[in-house]
């Protein structure tokens, strides 16, 4: 399918400057979740998710040519996926000697084999220590180690999953709510977001513990995202139900925001880092923009409402999820409704 391009304005705090486009996909559903793939002997490769309320929801993969700026699918390269994904990741090395794999949660944690002609559930991890029915909200696969899955649970858990054994390491009663994301900073060290209100860090060297870096001044208002900063692991970035603002942290100064940005009109739905140095912050939300904000430059202890973006796009929809691409740093891809566009920065 060719994409369809369009101008992107992108406006700075000193000029204005004109990005090549943007690039859209239009799936036969509404898209629940995204992911980029890393692996450098395929074509550049994304997967969505399905949002559809029967229980038999679909996960497809797409190609994009950077060149000529079409998208390919093979209709032998969709899966059948019990409920919608609440996440999607792929293996995360550009190693080809790697198995291709894709892992998605929902009911419960998958990983898939892919082929060139199909794709083939490899394995179902079921752990759920505390309760019989509790679907994963989120998960995060440990770039320096893809052994290691973190998964998050409605059932206050975090569970540490071994791939390879297909097993799990640890499984930790993490909050007193809720956990709605979960996010790796480095070797044994995690945090997550709960429905109550607060940022805890984990270390699986001493599992007993947890510190809360931050906690949400919004009285009984639960954080839904998280994103630990892989490039900068100094920094991570919170986002509260309804809320309009990116509470941006510093992990050596617990409690107090590093940064909020405050330029959302309405609440915000995602967040995703840069992944080089870690400078750059991309946010998107309810008022169909994505911001781009230049964090570490503007930075000031103690949070700042009035810092402005570096880059900003308009959508024809509220924008529900985005994703900066692992291997081409200038490329963004976000989804609303039934859209995926990548945007080039």
């Amino acid at each position: 399918m060719d994409s369809i391009e369009v101008e992107l304005s992108i406006e700075s705090q000193s000029d204005k400057m004109q990005a090549e486009g943007v690039h859209s996909y239009v799936a036969e559903w509404p898209i629940s979740c995204l992911a980029w793939s890393v692996r450098r002997d395929k074509a550049p490769r994304l997967a969505i998710g399905s949002y559809l309320e029967d229980y038999t929801n679909k996960v497809e993969l797409i190609h994009f040519n950077y060149h000529t700026f079409n998208f390919t699918t093979d209709p032998r390269l969709v899966l059948d996926h019990p409920y919608a994904p609440t996440n999607l990741m792929f293996f995360p090395s550009d190693n080809d000697t790697n198995p291709d794999l894709l892992a998605t949660s929902g009911d419960n944690l998958r990983l898939w084999q892919i082929h060139h002609d199909h794709i083939q559930l490899k394995s179902l991890l079921i752990g759920n220590k505390v309760s019989d029915h509790s679907a994963i909200t989120s998960f995060d696969w440990a770039g320096f180690d893809p052994r290691l899955v973190a998964t998050s649970s409605v059932d206050t858990t975090c569970t540490i999953w071994d791939i390879e054994r297909e097993s799990m390491n640890a499984q930790l009663v993490a909050h007193d709510k809720e956990v709605y994301d979960i996010s790796w900073g480095g070797l044994n060290v995690f945090a997550s977001v709960s429905g109550d209100g607060s940022v805890r860090v984990f270390d699986l060297r001493d599992k007993e513990k947890s510190t809360i870096i931050y906690e949400n001044p919004v009285q009984d208002c639960p954080l839904l995202r998280l994103e630990w900063n892989k490039g900068d692991p100094r920094f991570m970035a919170t986002v509260g139900m309804n809320s309009s603002k990116v509470v941006v942290m510093d992990i050596r100064q617990p409690t107090t925001p590093f940064m909020e940005l405050s330029k959302h009109r309405m609440s915000v739905n995602g967040v995703s880092w840069s992944p080089d140095i870690g400078r750059h912050l991309c946010s998107v939300g309810d008022d169909s923009t994505a911001l781009i904000w230049e964090v570490m430059e503007t930075g000031v202890q103690g949070g700042c409402g009035d810092v402005e973006p570096l880059m900003w796009y308009g959508s024809t929809a509220e924008i529900n999820h985005v994703c900066w691409s692992p291997m081409q740093w200038d490329w963004i891809a976000l989804t609303f409704l039934n859209n995926l566009q990548l945007l080039k920065v």
